[in-house]
């Protein structure tokens, strides 16, 4: 009884330890700047052909949070995984036209204010190739900002822009907007037209305030104009994780919008305004920064995504 007594305590120790060991923190899944276990995101698969495209509102009504920075590393990060993706800049500030190296947007003889008040214009005249094999961008500039006042009289005002770009949703697979900094007509026109948006959200205390009144419009289209509009997710964006205010006010956005939130964090870095002066996406200016390989690892998370949306 002794012999047996001994050798079970001997295996109940064995078991303990090897459990132990199996649930050692050091063996788990690293935790990323989300405080939740970095998942591994496959490279994805090649299409087998293009289009529908998928259409994504990069928005929010609060200035410099990174919607433009987002929508042109995003739509570079994509269209190196093989997708053919359309930008339009829907901004009267034409940033994401500067952004990719289209000089002064006055200077554009056909910008995406032609094709919202001019009959006559095809969408197809109106666009332009990039740097980015894959990319095309339908530009903007100061002329949009009267766009806003002149369409209030219009039937239909809020679906001008998803007629606009019905002609060519079959030549890509994404089109990104990139929305102005408030939540007018122009902002809701991008809306309506978009099965998804996606929200970059500065890791600071004034980013967060506005967010209420951001869903609150996103609702309202969604019960009013787009019943298919959906968030696809928020994106933090200027992370610097020497700061505690940084630290928390991410785990604050996580909090509040769970699995919403993307596992991939933009750090703050100075090469994304240096890439912006030569007007070239960072994964063309600098493609080996952090900052290039964490849109490519975004691209890879919002493809997981979206494949279960399109």
């Amino acid at each position: 009884m002794t012999d047996i007594s001994a050798h079970e305590e001997r295996a109940r120790s064995e078991s303990v330890l090897s459990t132990a060991i199996a649930t050692d923190p050091r063996d788990a899944a690293p935790l990323g700047p989300t405080q939740r276990p970095i998942p591994s995101f496959p490279d994805p698969p090649p299409l087998a052909e293009h289009g529908p495209a998928r259409i994504v509102s990069v928005c929010n009504q609060k200035g410099g949070v990174g919607k433009t920075t987002t929508t042109i590393n995003l739509g570079a990060s994509l269209a190196e995984q093989g997708r053919r993706v359309l930008l339009v800049d829907f901004d009267p500030q034409g940033a994401l036209s500067v952004g990719l190296g289209k000089g002064d947007p006055r200077q554009l003889d056909l910008t995406i204010y032609n094709l919202l008040m001019e009959r006559g214009v095809d969408t197809e005249e109106v666009i332009l190739e990039t740097s980015v094999e894959g990319m095309d961008l339908l530009p903007s500039n100061i002329d949009l900002s009267g766009a806003e006042v002149q369409l209030v009289h219009e039937v239909g005002r809020e679906y001008i822009l998803g007629g606009l770009l019905k002609p060519v949703v079959a030549d890509y697979d994404y089109i990104m907007i990139d929305c102005q900094p408030s939540l007018g007509l122009l902002t809701v026109n991008a809306l309506t037209a978009s099965q998804g948006v996606l929200v970059p959200l500065e890791c600071e205390y004034f980013a967060m305030r506005g967010v209420a009144l951001l869903m609150e419009t996103i609702e309202k289209v969604q019960g009013r104009l787009n019943e298919e509009l959906s968030i696809d997710g928020f994106l933090a964006t200027m992370y610097d994780s020497r700061t505690l205010h940084t630290r928390e006010v991410l785990g604050r956005i996580v909090d509040a919008f769970g699995e919403k939130v993307f596992h991939t964090v933009i750090n703050r870095t100075v090469r994304f305004p240096d890439a912006t002066v030569v007007g070239e996406p960072i994964t063309r200016f600098d493609p080996s920064s952090m900052g290039a390989n964490a849109y490519r690892e975004l691209a890879k998370e919002v493809l997981q995504r979206w494949q279960h949306l399109t």
